[in-house]
């Protein structure tokens, strides 16, 4: 029974594919449509997993324990004034004011950034920022380091005069070569390079102004080295410190956290909105979510191409039914069933949706690798894009093949021999 079923499989897929050789240019035409359905369904989820990938790199860099505060710039000197009557901004003292109140925290980092006027050697590419952070910023950001060593206690302690190189910024103002023991000036003053930090994804790490968000082209300072040896023309209209960097122990609550830290900066800035929190735990999720809504959309409009392709496939197979019909009489004559005719029918088309799936694949990998080349959007074009587009392609054949398959089982053989 097996062995007779599997011969008239093959039976029926060597005529389907005989048919459909016979009228090469209209079945290529047919399966256009599904070509460019799965082609699409495939581009669009590697655009989808791509984009989400990189987000979710740049907020799982930005530190899931992590809570995140940032100033508001101010943009004129009458904002300022307004501000300060109740806020004296973000300073020191909100600093030692979480630290002995916020239950939970771990390390913390106050950050101040700076934009230089001259930097020496002159840079290859776009000048660096500067950033004053504590040595716990490198452990809160998980910064690595690999050639000498990060900021250290006594660094920020004396204020002394040195600094840890971001990847870019090393390359743009010493070269390749190493870089520590080697000297650069910002301003008018000349840093000692004792660390160079390992390349990060572009724009992770804990807040900072336009001109550090590029984490691979910063020089970081000791703190004390910031507030002491450089002047910022801009300070007047800056707060004391541009951000804190918080990181709490493991197991807490950032989200409940992140809470406690608003009231207590509340509190000390008599409720002036001059401060922002960012918990990069719930941009996380947040972000998962507007992924899952963006690429479902985008496979939807994708999918449609699908639906027109196995409309071409019904029509076309519909048009071949017509001029078959006097064959189907004569099947019928020599004893061929309803069924066989259905079977007949649909294989035809799902050998077309098959093979339009088939060219659909390399399609949809080539316009992946396309749109990677020349937008620079980051896609990966996974396993299960793949089956899923060729599934649905699959199943496309099959629905809109059988109302066809149908029709043509149910035409009267009598009639059919008579038709011309």
């Amino acid at each position: 029974m097996t062995q007779r079923r599997s011969r008239t499989l093959l039976t029926d897929l060597r005529e389907a594919a005989g048919n459909l050789r016979a009228q090469k240019a209209r079945t290529f035409l047919t399966a256009i449509g599904i070509v460019f359905g799965v082609g699409s369904v495939i581009g669009m989820l590697a655009i989808g997993a791509g984009a989400r990938e990189e987000s979710l790199r740049f907020i799982e860099q930005m530190g899931v324990r992590n809570i995140l505060v940032d100033s508001r710039p101010m943009t004129s000197a009458e904002e300022m004034q307004q501000r300060r009557r109740n806020s004296p901004g973000l300073t020191e003292r909100d600093v030692r004011i979480l630290e002995s109140n916020l239950e939970g925290l771990e390390l913390i980092s106050p950050r101040r950034s700076l934009f230089p006027a001259r930097v020496l050697p002159k840079p290859n590419g776009p000048v660096p920022g500067m950033m004053g952070v504590r040595p716990s910023y490198a452990p809160i950001h998980n910064l690595r380091v690999v050639e000498g060593r990060f900021i250290e206690a006594v660094d920020e302690e004396s204020a002394l005069a040195v600094c840890v190189l971001g990847e870019t910024a090393k390359v743009n103002l010493l070269g390749y070569g190493s870089a520590v023991g080697r000297q650069v000036k910002i301003n008018d003053t000349w840093l000692q390079v004792v660390g160079v930090l390992a390349e990060r994804f572009a724009g992770a790490g804990g807040g900072g102004s336009a001109a550090t968000q590029d984490r691979n082209n910063v020089v970081y300072v000791p703190l004390a080295t910031s507030q002491y040896r450089f002047w910022d023309s801009s300070s007047f209209l800056k707060d004391e410190l541009e951000g804190l960097d918080i990181r709490l122990k493991a197991g807490d609550d950032s989200q409940q956290a992140a809470k406690v830290v608003t009231a207590i900066l509340n509190s000390t800035h008599r409720n002036t909105p001059d401060f922002s929190v960012t918990i990069p735990a719930a941009l996380l999720e947040q972000q998962k979510r507007t992924q899952t809504i963006f690429t479902y959309v985008m496979v939807a409009i994708a999918a449609i191409s699908l639906l027109v392709g196995g409309i071409g496939i019904m029509n076309i197979v519909l048009a071949t039914v017509m001029e078959r019909t006097r064959e189907i009489g004569v099947r019928r004559a020599v004893g061929a069933t309803r069924p066989d005719i259905v079977r007949q029918f649909l294989t035809e088309s799902i050998l077309i949706s098959v093979g339009g799936g088939i060219l659909g694949i390399a399609f949809g990998v080539f316009l992946s690798w396309l749109i990677a080349t020349t937008a620079e959007w980051k896609t990966i074009v996974t396993t299960m894009s793949i089956v899923v587009a060729f599934g649905v392609s699959v199943a496309v054949g099959v629905v809109f093949g059988i109302y066809p398959a149908m029709k043509a089982a149910a035409i009267d053989p009598i009639e059919a021999l008579r038709y011309e």
